[in-house]
């Protein structure tokens, strides 16, 4: 073989190398549950799951990952900021993760149908969303901390408004809303198989209940920032059945949410925090969820700040180990509550990476 042609093998090898490693991920959609509802010959769809799925060209990581946004939100979240980098679902695909996006079921692109499902209320006002999410001058104590919003943070601001545009109609009831997404995502795992949930905010219960229908096919949870707090906050109802409004299975059973037995703490466990309502002893236990990896992402300046210690006692009071992982204690600070779309996202999503990849070696083998 003359040298000439070994380096034009060479060459052609090194460009073969590189055009695999150029390639995009493959990306399709599809919907996951939904049944006809409707009178005969009338019938629509309802209750179905839009899913994006992303997949790299070399598959590294040993679990896909499920994205599921909050309250208002959809997987918009997910793919970009606002402004203009790349979203978590993109940083996650370029680590080898399979990633699949969704919208809530009667949000967004899964459908919502009039006159058969609960009432769609409007989107979050300016007001709201500069408040709770973009601001440092909400009315909890850590608000202040606030500095990793990118942008003033205030309408008329460019990343503001691309951010407020993306805001949607939603359907309020809590109870209506994690049964719609406890069937879809059940049934997306009976299609896709086992998978890391990663949910946010208003989609926490998501992720108890999801693993509650399937504990076998959910391998790990990332809460982000999960609804909360359990039961109560202040004299607003939260949770019924402790980190979900409709039922999970406890041991000994509770057939009613009443039969929780709860107190309030008699003072807050540090400055800054709320008291939580806890079960009294002994703890009914979370069966189905235990031994499925769980880990509970804070932030320094959120309005969840004051209160998300106390989702994480509920779960390790019902016998559930959880990884609370405060971002402030690993020198991660001034994000607030859509830490996804902040300044240092990539530092956060690299923590979740790395967490759902010690999770995946520590889990036995079997599917």
């Amino acid at each position: 073989m003359s040298k000439p042609f070994q380096r034009f093998l060479l060459a052609s090898v090194l460009a073969a190398l590189a055009g695999c490693a150029a390639q995009p991920p493959t990306r399709h959609v599809f919907f996951a549950g939904g049944t006809y509802a409707g009178a005969p010959g009338k019938e629509v769809m309802h209750g179905a799951m839009y899913v994006e799925h992303l997949k790299p060209a070399k598959v590294t990581q040993r679990w896909p990952l499920v994205l599921i946004s909050g309250t208002a939100q959809t997987a918009v979240n997910w793919m970009s900021t606002p402004d203009g980098r790349e979203g978590w679902a993109q940083y996650f695909v370029d680590r080898g993760f399979e990633v699949y996006m969704v919208d809530q079921p009667l949000r967004g692109r899964s459908a919502w149908q009039p006159g058969i499902d609960a009432e769609l209320g409007r989107p979050f006002p300016v007001s709201t969303v500069e408040n709770l999410f973009t601001s440092s001058t909400g009315d909890w104590p850590q608000a202040k901390l606030h500095t990793q919003w990118p942008g003033t943070g205030r309408k008329g601001d460019p990343v503001f408004d691309q951010f407020y545009a993306s805001q949607v109609g939603y359907v309020a009831s809590n109870s209506v809303t994690q049964e719609a997404n406890q069937v879809a995502g059940a049934a997306l795992l009976d299609r896709i198989g086992p998978a890391v949930l990663i949910t946010h905010s208003q989609a926490g219960p998501f992720g108890w209940l999801i693993a509650n229908a399937r504990p076998s096919l959910v391998k790990a949870i990332v809460a982000i920032e999960p609804q909360g707090p359990p039961i109560q906050s202040g004299a607003r109802k939260t949770a019924s059945w402790g980190v979900a409004d409709i039922p999970l299975t406890y041991q000994p059973a509770a057939s009613t949410s009443a039969e929780l037995q709860v107190e309030l703490q008699g003072a807050p466990d540090g400055p800054g925090l709320q008291a939580c309502w806890v079960q009294k002893a002994p703890a009914r236990q979370l069966v189905k969820l235990k031994g499925i990896p769980i880990s509970v992402i804070g932030t320094e300046a959120s309005y969840h700040a004051p209160f998300d210690h106390c989702t994480v006692r509920w779960l390790r009071d019902s016998g559930i180990g959880v990884d609370y992982i405060r971002l402030a204690d690993i020198g991660i600070r001034g994000n607030g509550h859509m830490v996804m779309l902040e300044k240092n996202s990539d530092q956060v999503a690299a923590v979740i990476g790395d967490w759902v990849a010690n999770a995946a070696a520590r889990s036995p083998k079997s599917p």
